[in-house]
């Protein structure tokens, strides 16, 4: 069975959409599905307990990790994108050659940017932290002013915390 809620948030209402295999999509009220309900659906505000919590911690600047369990559909070579997102660094961006880079397509940007634009998970999986390679803002389901936001809002945070000593973790999130 598939559940929804939403959730309020400094960009905007959110459409959290999951089932028994973790959370599904989040979508943005501008993106192109909108907050369209599809039939059989069901709400369940409490079914999204975790992921409100940590959504919220992360727009107060007190979460850089998500540790939710996430059921995306795609092609492998999306989810392979998808994976990847989720190495990008808090407070960091890549452009989209880099990201083809690291998934082994090096000139597979195109199809990177592709595959990143149908990310079913933005925010939990940083689709906002990729980038065109002149350093401008491109792309975002959510509007080029909500990935504004998000990367100044990380960029502020990332920039009042102290990382000199600590090591780069590794994140444990694999789709």
């Amino acid at each position: 069975m598939t559940v929804y809620t939403r959730l309020q948030t400094p960009v905007g209402k959110l459409l959290l959409v999951g089932d028994a295999e973790g959370l599904r999509e989040i979508r943005f009220e501008k993106d192109r599905k909108g907050h369209t309900i599809e039939p059989g659906w069901v709400p369940d505000r409490a079914a999204f307990e975790k992921e409100r919590d940590q959504l919220e911690a992360y727009f107060a600047g007190e979460l850089q990790e998500f540790d939710l369990r996430l059921a995306p559909a795609g092609t492998p070579f999306q989810l392979r994108v998808w994976n990847e997102l989720a190495e990008i660094p808090y407070g960091e961006t890549i452009s989209y050659g880099e990201l083809a880079k690291r998934v082994g397509k090096p000139n597979a940007a195109r199809a990177v940017g592709a595959a990143n634009g149908r990310n079913p998970l933005p925010i939990v999986l940083p689709c906002h932290r990729v980038i065109g390679s002149n350093g401008k803002l491109v792309g975002f389901g959510g509007g080029l002013d909500v990935k504004e936001t998000l990367l100044e809002t990380e960029h502020r945070v990332a920039s009042t915390q102290t990382h000199l000593f600590a090591p780069r973790r590794q994140s444990s999130h694999r789709l």
